[in-house]
């Protein structure tokens, strides 16, 4: 089997999961290099996976002529630089989302990928989780009949740090942790055509220091008439609990799951119990290397990518307008969204 030689850029909490899939877990990569601003961080993850070079240039990376394709997954305010450095040297490239916090940048990302035709695929894990896939599967077969009401949950267990969840790095509450929801929607029922929304920092007061929110529901309408609501929280203290459902015209589909362990401890003192999943790492264990393997046999087999640079536009294009619609109470058009 041709194997496909990969550079990863970023191999922090994420990026070494990346590495760690790409070196051993997918039949079609090859870790061939890795970077990271950190030096000892880059050289350690190479020598853990066995990539043959560590880098902390990103674009000494890309210009490497043994790493055939690139992995991005840096902060995002430095997603526009190295995938515009990788179009221009051609090399397909895997962006975590968002592709920036601007439309502005993604314009000039999209503009250069089509410029040079090089191969860009978004990351958007949720399309590749066992239960999301397979729920776009009955969907598309008319198992459910027509879709008319889409409905998300995403509860963090906790906060994260201020650093973090600062707008002017993360995007704000409705932009970092709903757009994937926002992505789900489009998948799932296409176009939003407006958004309204509230929020408010009502369980950890200090965010309000740095301009956030940890509460927030936004309402939807698709632009073909059907409705859709995602309710997002930092404080879902007993877990990570991510679910969605589809109501058809002909059944509902509900996706998602609480309990991490297939366990149920029933006594007569604590009752039922069981645990929880703690993280997004867990919740999503499979999406993840999933992803990265399609994206691997899209560049081989020299197939189009599934989740395009307007996939990321149009779900940052409904986070901002969600997030325009809290600060304004004002219903907000997504094609009124320009800048």
């Amino acid at each position: 089997m041709k194997k496909l030689n990969v550079g990863v850029i970023g191999v922090g909490r994420l990026g070494r999961v990346y590495a760690r899939d790409l070196a051993g877990r997918i039949p079609e990569t090859r870790l061939a290099a890795v970077c990271d601003i950190i030096p000892k961080l880059a050289r350690d993850i190479a020598e853990e996976f066995g990539a043959a070079k560590s880098y902390t240039d990103a674009h000494e990376m890309i210009d490497d002529p043994a790493v055939e394709a690139v992995i991005i997954v840096t902060p995002t305010h430095v997603h526009r630089e190295h995938v515009i450095a990788a179009a221009a040297k051609k090399k397909p490239t895997f962006c975590e989302k968002p592709p920036a916090l601007g439309l502005k940048e993604i314009a000039e990302i999209k503009a250069a990928v089509e410029t040079s035709g090089a191969f860009l695929q978004m990351g958007f894990m949720r399309r590749f989780d066992p239960g999301y896939a397979a729920a776009k599967k009955a969907i598309d077969a008319g198992r459910i009949g027509e879709p008319l009401v889409f409905k998300a949950t995403s509860r963090d267990p906790y906060r994260p740090s201020l650093e973090y969840a600062n707008p002017r790095s993360s995007g704000g509450m409705l932009i970092d942790m709903g757009i994937h929801d926002f992505d789900l929607a489009r998948w799932f029922m296409g176009d939003v055509k407006t958004v309204s929304a509230i929020g408010a920092t009502i369980a950890y007061p200090e965010l309000k220091t740095v301009g956030d929110i940890d509460n927030a529901i936004a309402s939807l309408t698709f632009e073909s008439g059907k409705l859709g609501v995602v309710d997002l929280t930092r404080s879902g203290i007993y877990g990570y609990d991510i679910s969605t459902e589809i109501l058809g015209l002909a059944g509902t589909i509900r996706i998602g799951y609480i309990r991490e362990t297939a366990i149920l401890v029933m006594t007569k003192e604590g009752g039922v119990s069981h645990d929880t999943v703690p993280y997004f790492m867990e919740r999503f264990r499979d999406a993840y290397p999933n992803q990265l393997q399609n994206f691997a046999q899209n560049v081989l087999h020299d197939r189009p990518a599934p989740i395009t640079i307007d996939d990321g536009l149009e779900a940052l294009r409904i986070g901002v307008a969600a997030t325009r619609a809290q600060e304004t109470g004002k219903t907000v058009t997504v094609q009124d969204i320009t800048s």
